[in-house]
């Protein structure tokens, strides 16, 4: 009877689209280190006040303000690893080429926004946070680097005396840890990428966290709703949201999130809105 098929097969659609998207079975013990915490977005940046995203300025800020960093880091020409976030220089240095493109010294006398401040590499921002907060690292990727950058991160981070998380919206670098350093917690960023290739879109639905079981969802709070978002996180997988950028983003998402990226929210605010929701 075709209606019999037709339920069945579905039912198969059903059935392989939840073993794609289940996240990591394992509940990752610093699950607990970002349930509830508010990451500062490319560090608690202020370019009204000169301090560029990204600068080891908005690392210093935000770990005086005691919050979890996010940071961006991308594979120089020359193998080295810089924290950065633009796929090209241009709005943040007026330079249109990519930090792949560049040596480290190209990049060192890159400015950020026009201010004194540099782009630093992965060790200064070690350095600087020196382990006082934990980091929310994502890895940019660009033409097939995925191992590269991991393992030229992984030395650094290796020697690395702090807590930290990786994230991208590149499900090779999620699977590559969970081949590599499995005792990382790691992530898939995600959000709804309409009017994309194929490809892109499909990785909208976390079909490939397959490859990669992540431990969290990081997923742009504008699609909250979507149903794969929904879905993975019902099958266990731990949910972050980004970007936050006003008290009251901040209390209409509240409950469907468990860690809030966010800019553009000073401190005092972000403490007065916790003491409100106590």
């Amino acid at each position: 009877m075709p209606w019999i098929i037709a339920g069945a097969v579905i039912a198969a659609v059903a059935i392989a689209y939840i073993l794609l998207i289940w996240p990591a079975l394992r509940k990752h013990p610093d699950r607990r280190v970002m349930e509830g915490q508010f990451i500062a977005h490319r560090g608690l940046h202020n370019a009204a006040e000169g301090i560029p995203e990204n600068s080891l300025p908005a690392f210093e800020m935000a770990c005086r303000a005691g919050f979890i960093i996010e940071n961006d880091i991308h594979l120089t020409g020359d193998g080295r690893v810089v924290v950065f976030h633009d796929d090209d220089l241009l709005r943040m240095c007026g330079d249109s080429r990519a930090p792949e493109e560049m040596t480290l010294d190209e990049l060192r006398a890159m400015r950020l926004l026009g201010t004194e401040y540099g782009i630093p590499t992965l060790e200064e921002c070690l350095e600087t946070v020196a382990g006082r907060v934990p980091l929310l690292i994502e890895f940019k990727l660009r033409k097939g680097n995925c191992g590269e950058l991991c393992a030229a991160a992984e030395r650094i981070l290796a020697n690395y005396d702090g807590k930290y998380f990786i994230q991208s919206f590149y499900p090779q670098v999620p699977r590559w840890y969970r081949r590599n350093r499995p005792d990382v917690m790691r992530g898939q960023l995600a959000t709804v990428l309409k009017g994309q290739g194929l490809v892109k879109r499909l990785l909208g639905t976390l079909v490939a966290d397959a490859a990669s079981r992540p431990d969290f969802v990081s997923f742009d709070r504008e699609h909250k709703n979507y149903f794969p978002r929904r879905l993975a996180v019902l099958l266990g997988a731990f949910p972050a949201g980004w970007t936050f950028r006003s008290l009251d983003e901040l209390k209409a998402d509240r409950r469907d999130f468990k860690a809030y990226i966010f800019e553009n929210i000073s401190p005092e605010d972000i403490k007065k809105y916790e003491q409100s929701t106590d």
